[in-house]
């Protein structure tokens, strides 16, 4: 058992000492913070966009860097996971994207705020977080064959499809509930009735809830000829 001057000298000593390691961690964390955040890719644009996120209270809906609120999607990988063209689109106007559906104000942006703040997300998912968040599983999976139980791999998913589609649409029970799931979605409909609906849902069915995405006429080929291909036997 100590006596109370070995006490007070252990318990002076230990502050002392971890106090000393902390200070040496922050150090090392400050340190770090310029290489980890791309720091020389902070331009005026992001800057810019900065201060748009701030200026309208993005965090009073979203979570950034692990920071925010979380009534709506967390946006740290946003630009990874989506890609620009599908954020553009929300920022200009979230109802066209899920009508009926988003609670997303429309701000009412230009396009140089959108600019912006695409560029500022940009910037934010390439900061190294040491693998803070978790990135989704939305890869080809292993999955049996309906007939002989023998596992098959599917076609690969093209990122586009990750990027929009799968906001919506389930396939092989990843993504969204929103629009039907896309399993077998080949043996309903033919490669030239993909390429119309997905150029524009609208046109082929008035009233429908899926919007004129912001494709590529690429886009549009490289999606109908995967989900051409999504066959169930």
């Amino acid at each position: 058992m100590l006596s109370k001057s070995a006490a007070r000298a252990f318990f002076l000593l230990g502050t002392i000492g971890f106090s000393a390691v902390f200070l040496l961690l922050t150090i090392d964390t400050i340190r770090r913070v310029p290489a980890q955040t791309n720091q020389q890719n902070l331009t005026e644009q992001v800057v810019h966009g900065k201060q748009l996120w701030e200026r309208n209270n993005c965090m009073g809906c979203h979570t950034l860097l692990g920071e925010g609120a979380y009534y709506a999607p967390e946006l740290t990988k946003v630009y990874e996971r989506r890609g620009p063209e599908f954020i553009k689109a929300m920022l200009r106007d979230p109802q066209a994207m899920y009508p009926g559906q988003r609670r997303m104000v429309k701000y009412n942006f230009t396009d140089a705020e959108i600019a912006a703040l695409v560029a500022f997300l940009q910037w934010i998912g390439d900061m190294d977080l040491n693998g803070f968040p978790a990135k989704p599983t939305l890869l080809p999976m292993a999955v049996p064959a309906p007939t002989t139980g023998e596992v098959v791999a599917s076609p690969e998913r093209p990122k586009i499809f990750n990027q929009m589609c799968i906001a919506c649409h389930s396939l092989e029970g990843q993504g969204g509930t929103v629009g039907p799931a896309l399993d077998g979605v080949g043996n309903r409909r033919s490669y030239d009735n993909l390429v119309a609906w997905i150029t524009d849902p609208p046109q082929q069915k008035p009233g429908t809830l899926m919007p004129k995405l912001p494709l590529t006429q690429a886009d549009v080929v490289e999606l109908a000829s995967f989900l051409s291909k999504m066959k169930q036997r």
